[in-house]
């Protein structure tokens, strides 16, 4: 415990580049792949190593597209068990977001998964979205994750929830 709260004092958000946050994420990340644009990354960095990273970019969805609106694509920690690690990250993207002129940031954790980082961090939980029995596309043999089949539960921190 008392080696937990030394690291926690030694935090660190440091801008990332999408290349290291993707292999970070392919190294560590439970069930997403690595993605192909962003917006910006960071990485929480705790004694000289990387703990955790996030990457920004523009909504999945193509309706939250508004070039005001931006999504938390990937947070992905290495499972340490560091107390409030995601919650710093999912402000510091808010932070970042809004200094940039951005209104609305948003983000999916499956059904299954609690939220408590982003409650702590001041998202709303805002939807639940249906299932995509067949997937994103129809591109004929296409493999999809397992967590395709798990609702997903949308959250919002936007300028009028402040």
């Amino acid at each position: 415990m008392e080696s937990n709260v030394k690291k926690i004092s030694q935090m660190k958000v440091i801008p990332f580049t999408l290349k290291k946050a993707n292999k970070f994420i392919t190294e560590y990340h439970k069930h997403s792949k690595r993605v192909v644009g962003c917006r910006f990354c960071l990485a929480v960095e705790i004694n000289g190593e990387i703990e955790a990273v996030a990457i920004v970019g523009r909504p999945v969805a193509r309706l939250l597209d508004d070039g005001l609106t931006a999504e938390v694509i990937r947070l992905c920690t290495r499972q340490n068990g560091i107390k409030n690690l995601c919650s710093v990250l999912y402000s510091r993207c808010w932070k970042i977001w809004r200094l940039m002129g951005g209104n609305k940031l948003v983000t999916y954790t499956l059904e299954t998964e609690n939220g408590a980082s982003l409650k702590a961090s001041g998202f709303k939980q805002v939807s639940t979205t249906q299932l995509f029995k067949r997937g994103w596309t129809n591109r004929k043999n296409r493999i999809f994750p397992k967590t395709q089949l798990i609702k997903k539960v949308r959250w919002e921190f936007n300028t009028t929830s402040l």
